[in-house]
């Protein structure tokens, strides 16, 4: 381990924190930084050389190398930190990902010269100051374009973004221009949904119910349940049918003569057994899931929040975000 990687990474902390965080950035004089690359240092040690050679044989053709390849490196110099200063960066709110999936940060690049502007790179800066993988692009002239790049967040809760980098060694390569930048945005992360959660729990009578309806611990409540082989075509709801197939899924349920209206579908953490906390929310995250998918009315039960039965997208969200954040 390098024993100055501690220190380079305070060092990278306290200055990052110095940057106001903001959705929308103008690369300008202020926040655009340029030094030689490793090639540009290796051609500034070979004019040296040719420097030397040159007034020691006294080459006027020495001395002519030397100054053509000088001047076309500082032209590049001014052309390289042109080529990222005025560009404009946008971030678009990310969407909300379970655990351990990618946080997909989608990015709009808008220049207004007249010139294209080549060679940009964006990545994402890592917290060990470790070199970021950068994904390339142009920006055309008086245009946009768009970039996604992809975080890992490191678990379930609202995090903020990480701090972006922006890049480029255009034409020469001979100087490194960069610029740091810190969306204000955050990423809001679900817990990760069980690979083999249990069936959904049995349904609470509601109140004012007799509680003599019957419910089976296979997914039958409100009256519907999954399609089985040789179930009558009257009994599917079509209704359902006709949203599932919408959303691509091949999924049909039928009506339950069985079961009652007068039956709610809770999922509680308490159901889940002695499992420890993450375990839990990731069963709850599953029965979610699986409740919305079977367009069941479900509720939901966490430490400090309760949220009454519903169903839909804004419902699902709804508890997943409660879950993230519990």
């Amino acid at each position: 381990m390098n024993p100055l990687r501690p220190l380079r990474r305070r060092l990278q902390t306290w200055f990052h924190n110095r940057i106001r965080r903001s959705d929308t950035l103008t690369l300008t004089q202020r926040n655009v930084y340029i030094l030689p690359s490793s090639p540009g240092w290796m051609l500034a040690l070979t004019l040296a050389v040719l420097l030397l050679a040159s007034i020691n044989y006294q080459l006027n053709l020495g001395y002519l190398l030397t100054f053509l390849l000088a001047g076309s490196a500082l032209v590049g110099m001014h052309v390289c930190h042109g080529n990222l200063r005025g560009l404009t960066l946008h971030l678009h709110p990310p969407e909300p990902v379970h655990a351990h999936e990618a946080v997909v940060l989608e990015l709009q690049l808008a220049s207004e010269r007249r010139r294209v502007r080549h060679g940009i790179g964006l990545g994402v800066v890592d917290a060990d100051g470790k070199a970021p993988t950068l994904a390339w692009t142009d920006v055309p002239a008086q245009g946009r374009t768009p970039v996604q790049l992809a975080w890992r967040a490191p678990g379930r809760g609202l995090h903020a973004l990480p701090t972006l980098m922006a890049q480029t060694g255009f034409p020469l390569g001979t100087f490194r221009v960069w610029a740091f930048w810190r969306p204000a945005s955050t990423a809001l992360v679900y817990p990760e949904p069980e690979a083999h959660p249990p069936p959904l729990p049995p349904g609470e009578p509601q109140g004012g119910g007799a509680g003599s309806a019957r419910v089976q611990a296979t997914g039958e409540y409100d009256g519907v349940r999954p399609y089985r082989r040789g179930d009558p075509l009257k009994s599917v709801v079509w209704k359902k049918a006709a949203q599932a197939f919408a959303s691509g899924r091949d999924e049909l349920v039928s009506r339950d003569a069985l079961s009652s209206q007068r039956q709610a579908l809770w999922l509680d953490i308490n159901q889940c057994g002695g499992a420890g906390m993450e375990a839990r929310l990731s069963r709850l995250t599953a029965w979610v899931l699986m409740a919305d998918r079977l367009g069941l009315d479900y509720g939901l039960r966490v430490p400090g929040r309760e949220i009454a039965p519903d169903q839909g997208a804004a419902h699902r969200a709804r508890c997943l975000e409660a879950l993230a954040l519990c």
